[in-house]
């Protein structure tokens, strides 16, 4: 059965929303490990959208768990990655103008720079996934940089609008997990999964980690977060 990491992040983006206090991140993270969330996963962007330094430190001093910080491959986002010293770092493409990240990060056309970032996070004790299409090459190309995991973004599998198209979508992520694993490198998946669509992904074989947030954050508006996660925890285990 695959961990289950929960991404927080849009508890901050209601909070930023009115530039306030509440609802705190933190509140929802210990509350998700309540639920039985394996992991708190969250995206510390270069703008600051929604979660803030702040956020990454008190979580490292309150949660439990593994923290999966998600952050571009740049010097500032390195130094304070090293400083707080998560649990795994997930390095992820970013642009100011998405809502929420679009695709997997091109580790080989950003070769010189992923690598720089991921050595020296490495080297600082500091595991490193790579947030990647589900793509033989970008598998390759991680794997050459002696990262420790990839993510395989799911959203095309997630997105899709008819059957045909996710079954498609769904063997090509088998195709890649099997590429990931024979490469030596632990397979971790996520974006866009929900409650509806998550059962299928984690049966997957060797699936070690799914990553999920917006849809929880939405159940947890209607049922709290604690049940939220406990409801979601359940499909993974099923």
């Amino acid at each position: 059965m695959p961990s289950l990491g929960v991404n927080i992040d849009h508890v901050a983006t209601v909070r930023q929303a009115r530039r306030t206090i509440e609802p705190d991140p933190v509140w929802a993270a210990v509350l998700a490990e309540l639920g039985g969330a394996d992991g708190i996963t969250l995206h510390l962007r270069e703008d600051r959208r929604h979660i803030q330094d702040r956020d990454v430190r008190v979580m490292k001093e309150t949660v439990q768990v593994k923290i999966n910080l998600e952050m571009a491959a740049t010097d500032e986002m390195t130094n304070i990655a090293l400083e707080v010293q998560p649990g795994q770092v997930s390095l992820v493409p970013e642009k100011r103008e998405e809502v929420t990240t679009e695709g997997g990060l091109d580790v080989i056309g950003n070769r010189d720079r992923v690598k720089a970032c991921a050595e020296r996070l490495t080297a600082g004790g500091v595991e490193v996934s790579l947030f990647i299409d589900p793509d033989e090459r970008q598998i390759d190309a991680a794997k050459e940089l002696a990262v420790s995991a990839v993510e395989l973004h799911t959203g095309r599998y997630a997105d899709a609008e008819d059957e045909k198209t996710r079954e498609r979508e769904f063997l090509t992520l088998v195709k890649a997990g099997e590429h990931a694993v024979r490469q030596g490198l632990v397979l971790h998946m996520g974006h866009g999964l929900t409650y509806r669509n998550v059962s299928r992904i984690a049966d997957i074989p060797d699936l070690c980690e799914l990553n999920i947030g917006h849809s929880i954050v939405a159940r947890a508006v209607m049922v709290g977060f604690t049940q939220a996660v406990r409801e979601m925890k359940a499909l993974v285990a099923r």
